[in-house]
């Protein structure tokens, strides 16, 4: 039973995790990802923040409802998996035809990481204040 109930836990915290890393490898998989619109290429910068805004926010989750760890350790592996992870898909698209490796694309990714973070401050000390 102990088993059945880890398992559900694991997939809920986990599974979102996982399903949106394969997303970001599929998009990054599809050559010349053009909109076709005016801001193509805004649009497409825009996609990389929120990309990896999701990804650390599931990471986040996972990490805090599946480990008793620091706050440290909590801000800093989620963070560090989600610039690895930018930087393999960057790595990945130098594999696609029409897809190119950019350190660009991996800060602005990382971006995406310190908004994240950004939020997550201002909502803490909210919650806090409230508390008080």
């Amino acid at each position: 039973m102990a088993v059945e109930v880890n398992l559900k836990k694991f997939l809920r915290l986990w599974l979102p995790v996982i399903l949106w890393a394969v997303l970001i490898f599929c998009l990054s998989g599809i050559p010349d990802l053009k909109t076709g619109l005016k801001f193509d290429f805004i649009l497409r910068k825009i996609s990389h923040v929120v990309e990896y805004l999701i990804l650390v926010s599931l990471l986040h989750r996972a990490f805090a409802a599946s480990f008793s760890i620091n706050p440290l350790r909590l801000f800093i592996y989620p963070a560090a998996l989600s610039f690895l992870y930018a930087i393999t898909d960057e790595l990945h698209q130098s594999l696609v035809p029409g897809r190119n490796c950019s350190i660009r694309d991996v800060l602005i990714d990382t971006i995406g990481i310190i908004v994240f973070y950004i939020i997550n401050i201002f909502v803490f000390r909210k919650k806090n204040k409230i508390a008080a």
